[in-house]
């Protein structure tokens, strides 16, 4: 028991602890308190705001899409939507910096956004100029006229085939975008002779299809390939770096070859290489040192390689053909064309795939075609049987990094199965 003395001495300290301690309950208290008074608030929702592939705001207009009528111009589309002929001058433009304005086609899609209200004013007008570039006109406040694109979505996707009449067919019966047949024949055109594809020739490929929305609008990017062509395989693996960029073989060797097979896409060859043809218009049989592709009036000639335009000009039996010396040991001639591209004339300088010309039938021809000829140490051969060099392959420094690159898509590749299709008896 402390005696009455001691307690009067410590006293005053004894008050001021009580003090302190009431005071920290009641802060406790109450901070208790406002912690249990918010977690019993309901938590705000959030606002979830849809935008539509231009990117406005889809619940706040209305939205009018039609498509251009044949012989409509835009005015006459401006002019219905109760703008004053002063005000489409003004769009038209300031659309002139973004697009031209004659260049609306029809069947293209045009959109009215009109305010969601009883107004019912219009504040955006979109033409669709393509898949993904579109015009937009805002009259929401001021005029602005602007040119987007739509954004793109890539998915990455597999697929396979057996041929049984062409790639095109075969990608087309199967439910794939016909578009990967041109990037396949563009990747393996120094490889595969798509003019010679026979049924039973397989296929495999890692790709990108690219969509706006739902809508695919295109072959994006292609990783890996397989073809088998008379029973010959053929791997392809996308390699690029800084310094170069390219399809390989598994052993880095480059697919690109000194020479396309072809000097035209998808068409089909009409008369080869023989030593002994009946002329179709002289009626007589002579030799036929070329190939002929068959193809519509018009369709682009491409160089099969890198060369010299040696020759551009008419005769009463090739009709306008162009002759090309690419080196020492090789020469092409394409004839029978409709015209010239731009620019061919001797001495020109031209790459390969480079349009030298479009398909036509001047000179000794029945019908639209391109008699393709080539010459081998001034003597002229078949060139669907020669053997090509490769272009340069792959440097040993980059061997290392590309067979990792190559293992990984192998592995993909490998695991594609393909789908099993009824052969046409």
């Amino acid at each position: 028991m402390l005696s009455k003395s001691l307690f009067i001495k410590y006293l005053p300290l004894l008050l001021i602890l009580v003090i302190i301690a009431g005071v920290a309950g009641f802060l406790k208290k109450n901070s208790h308190s406002e912690i249990s008074a918010e977690s019993h608030l309901p938590e705000e929702e959030a606002i979830e705001i849809h935008y539509d592939e231009y990117g406005i705001e889809l619940d706040k207009y209305l939205v009018e899409s039609s498509l251009v009528r044949n012989r409509q111009t835009l005015g006459h589309i401006l002019g219905q939507l109760d703008f004053t002929a002063q005000f489409i001058d003004r769009i038209v433009k300031e659309m002139n910096d973004h697009f031209d304005p004659r260049r609306v086609r029809a069947g293209n899609a045009y959109h009215i956004y009109r305010s969601n209200d009883t107004l019912r004013k219009v504040e955006y007008f979109i033409y669709d100029i393509s898949a993904l570039d579109f015009l937009l006109v805002d009259v929401s406040d001021s005029l602005q006229v602007t040119r987007g694109e739509k954004e793109i979505t890539a998915v990455e996707k597999t697929a396979s085939g057996v041929i049984n009449s062409s790639l095109w067919v075969t990608l087309t019966e199967n439910n794939l975008n016909p578009d990967l047949a041109i990037r396949l024949s563009e990747i393996l055109a120094w490889e595969v002779d798509f003019y010679r594809i026979q049924r039973g020739d397989r296929f495999k490929v890692v790709y990108e299809e690219e969509y706006v929305g739902k809508t695919s609008v295109g072959i994006g990017r292609i990783d890996a390939l397989f073809f088998e062509h008379h029973g010959r395989e053929i791997y392809g693996f996308k390699f690029e770096n800084d310094t170069v960029s390219g399809f390989f073989a598994p052993d880095g060797q480059n697919l690109r070859k000194v020479f396309l097979a072809a000097p035209i896409k998808f068409v089909r060859i009409t008369s080869g290489y023989s030593a002994s043809r009946l002329h179709p218009v002289l009626g007589t049989r002579r030799p036929h040192y070329g190939t002929d592709y068959a193809a519509p009036t018009g369709t682009p000639i491409y160089s099969v390689g890198d060369g010299v335009v040696t020759e551009a000009r008419y005769t009463s039996g090739n009709g306008y053909y162009v002759r090309i010396r690419h080196n020492s040991v090789y020469d092409t001639q394409y004839l029978h064309m409709s015209r010239f591209a731009s620019g061919i004339k001797p001495g020109k300088i031209v790459e390969q795939g480079e349009v030298i010309g479009y398909v036509g039938m001047t000179g000794l021809a029945t019908g639209p075609h391109v008699c393709f000829r080539f010459w081998k140490n001034g003597r002229q051969v078949d060139h669907r049987r020669e053997e090509f060099p490769s272009a340069d392959p792959l440097h040993e420094d980059l061997h290392e990094e590309f067979f990792v690159i190559r293992d990984h898509w192998m592995k993909i590749l490998e695991s594609i199965k393909f789908e099993e299709e009824q052969m046409p008896v």
